[in-house]
């Protein structure tokens, strides 16, 4: 509107000077009456001619209303459209996947209690380091030493039960004094056996002098009283067979018996194998859980597996706690790693060794980082609008060492994915669609627009690769409405670089 009030007051001023040209010079003021002529002066006025009045007033209206329509001519005339610009140019592009992440400690050890006890209070702060080896948390071990103390006094009990097995078994002296009854007994036997062998053989003599006797006294030749002592001699010795081969059998019965005592006592012998067993099984069951109670005792210190810091303290205060339950967090925090959760689409496009650059601060430069895993599993993540995503984290590490991040701290990392130098670019802004799939864009050029069909390659948030269509240092028009068609006049406003 300055623009327009600027050229309407030129116009006007234009105006105004032409016409005034064309009106009559004022009469200058006349000059004062000499003395001879005061009186004449006296004398009334002229009447001045009425068409030159008419002439003036006429004149001065006409002006007046040229003036006017100029003006309005001027003011409704088509006005260039104000737009905001920028130059198409060469450079670097970066194509990029945007998203937020957060640092963790590449190895995260969790301290949890070995033994099941009474824990005594955690001394140690959150962020206080520690060395490998330094106890970080204590479990009283009284518990622990009385189980030990008790295995130890079972164990020492089966030893001497097992020890006195040998009592059971049977005397050396006892299995002697059985051999030595065996012995005696099978010399009886055999010294009856004789005894019988000698009363049968005088049997048979009797029995022989018993039959002569009856023969010569059948013929006269002894008497009878001879025949009587030969049949009295005859019992006498069958008497005596008989004796001798009970004698005989109680040998042979005191002998067996003699062998089964000493049988008996052999198997007595044997008997008390099996408790050998039962007791070296029990004292091999004692001895193991003498060696967990053992390992237990020892368990009762919990000690840092690493050298670093105190990342979490999940159970500070003395309590009683469960074998397993987790007491704190280490880690080394100079050992920090990116994971960068991403949309399943984007993670097809990123590489191993692909760079990161890490946002970490409004007042800092980007951070320079690489991937190093493309994890192979995705998840499924529910988004703030409550969309289902499934999404991939993406594991990289930071090449600078001075950076000061730590463990969960939240990040913006851009992992570049394409890049390329000496590239021409045009704004993300300036394109808009043409003939249904086409890219297009309005150049500016001498105030006027023009409509190119361009082709686009790789693209980020803010800029295209331009590949035919417009070359550098051409202008073009950002942001684009329906005003904009080619042929129109523009007034660039400003040029964004």
């Amino acid at each position: 509107m300055a623009l327009c009030k600027t050229h309407a007051s030129g116009w006007a001023t234009t105006l105004d000077s032409s016409v005034m040209k064309q009106l009559p010079r004022p009469t200058p003021p006349p000059s004062p009456p000499l003395p001879e002529e005061r009186q004449q002066s006296a004398a009334p006025p002229k009447t001045p001619p009425p068409h030159r009045s008419i002439s003036r007033k006429f004149l001065t209206w006409m002006g007046i209303g040229v003036t006017t329509f100029l003006l309005i001519v001027w003011t409704f005339r088509p006005t260039p459209i104000a737009v905001d610009t920028a130059p198409i140019e060469s450079g670097t592009l970066q194509v990029t996947v945007d998203a937020e992440g957060k640092t963790r400690v590449r190895e995260r050890f969790t301290v949890a209690a070995e033994v099941s006890g009474h824990l005594e209070r955690i001394t140690l702060q959150e962020g206080d380091a520690v060395e490998a080896g330094t106890v970080v948390a204590q479990i009283d071990p009284l518990p622990q030493t009385t189980a030990v103390q008790e295995a130890l006094g079972r164990l020492a009990e089966w030893r001497a039960q097992r020890a006195g097995v040998s009592t059971q078994r049977p005397k050396t002296e006892a299995l002697a004094q059985s051999q030595n009854r065996i012995a005696a007994a099978r010399a009886q036997w055999q010294q009856a056996e004789a005894k019988v062998a000698q009363a049968q053989a005088a049997l048979e003599q009797a029995q022989r002098d018993r039959q002569r006797s009856q023969e010569l006294e059948s013929s006269g030749a002894i008497a009878r009283q001879a025949r009587e002592q030969a049949e009295l001699t005859e019992t006498t010795k069958t008497r005596e067979l008989a004796a001798a081969t009970q004698e005989s059998q109680a040998a042979w019965a005191e002998t067996k018996a003699a062998q089964d005592a000493l049988a008996l006592l052999e198997a007595q012998q044997s008997d008390p194998d099996y408790l050998l067993s039962v007791y070296d099984a029990r004292i091999a069951s004692t001895e193991a859980e003498l060696s967990r109670l053992r390992d237990q005792a020892e368990r009762t210190e919990m000690r840092s597996p690493v050298r670093g810091k105190v990342l979490r303290i999940l159970q500070k205060s003395a309590q009683f706690v469960s074998e397993g339950t987790p007491l704190l967090e280490l880690g080394d925090s100079s050992q920090i790693e990116l994971v960068v959760d991403v949309l399943s689409t984007d993670a097809e496009k990123i590489r191993v060794g692909d760079r990161i650059l890490v946002q970490s601060g409004l007042d800092r430069s980007p951070l320079q980082g690489k991937v190093r895993q493309v994890e192979p599993s995705a998840f499924t993540k529910v988004s703030a609008l409550g969309v289902e995503e499934q999404r991939v984290n993406i594991i990289g590490e930071i090449a600078d060492p001075t950076h000061r991040l730590e463990d969960g701290y939240r990040v913006d990392a851009q992992i570049v994915v394409w890049e390329k130098q000496s590239v021409v670019t045009v704004p993300l802004s300036a394109l808009f669609r043409c003939d249904h799939q086409d890219w297009c864009v309005f150049v500016a050029k001498d105030h006027q627009v023009d409509r190119r069909k361009v082709q686009i390659g790789q693209r980020n948030s803010q800029a295209a690769e331009v590949l035919r269509g417009v070359g550098k240092k051409e202008t073009v028009i950002l942001h684009p409405t329906e005003k904009i068609k080619p042929g129109v006049r523009v007034n660039p406003l400003s040029t964004v670089e």
